[in-house]
C-alpha cells in the first residue's frame, strides 16, 4: 500500500475516535526501519485502547497489514506496527514523559551537541 494512503487512513482513523494531538514524523532519514512514526493521545485507558484498536480495523479494510501489537493489556502506552508505519497512541503523562517527538525529530549532530552540553554542567 502507498504509504500516503497508509498515512491518511491511519490519520482519519485516529480522528474517527477523537485522538488529540497528532503528529506525523517522517523518518525516511533517521532510520530504515519504518517510513513513518504516528503519535497520538488519548485521554484514557479505554479510549488508547480504542484508538489503536481503530487504526488496525481500518488498516485491515483497507487491505492493509498489521504486524504487531504491544501495550493494549494496559491501555497506557499501545503501539502499532504496521511496517512502514508505526503508531504510538499514549496517554497524556506517558507522552509527555517520553517525549518521543523530540527523540525522533533531532538529528544526530542536534543530539550530540545536546549530550555534550549536558556532560559539561
Amino acid at each position: 500500500m502507498d504509504i500516503r494512503k497508509l498515512q491518511k487512513i491511519v490519520v482519519n482513523a485516529l480522528e474517527d475516535i477523537k485522538g488529540k494531538d497528532i503528529e506525523v514524523i517522517n523518518t525516511t532519514k533517521l532510520t530504515s526501519m519504518f517510513d513513518r512514526l504516528v503519535i497520538a493521545t488519548g485521554d484514557s485507558n479505554r479510549q488508547v485502547k480504542a484508538l489503536a484498536q481503530n487504526v488496525q480495523d481500518k488498516v485491515r479494510e483497507a487491505g492493509g497489514e498489521v504486524l504487531s501489537t504491544e501495550g493494549e493489556n494496559t491501555g497506557e502506552w499501545v503501539l502499532v506496527d504496521l511496517g512502514d508505519i508505526v503508531v504510538h497512541v499514549m496517554q497524556p503523562t506517558v507522552r509527555q514523559y517520553y517525549n518521543l517527538e523530540e527523540l525522533w525529530q533531532a538529528t544526530p549532530a542536534q543530539r550530540r551537541k545536546a549530550a555534550e552540553q549536558a556532560a559539561s554542567e
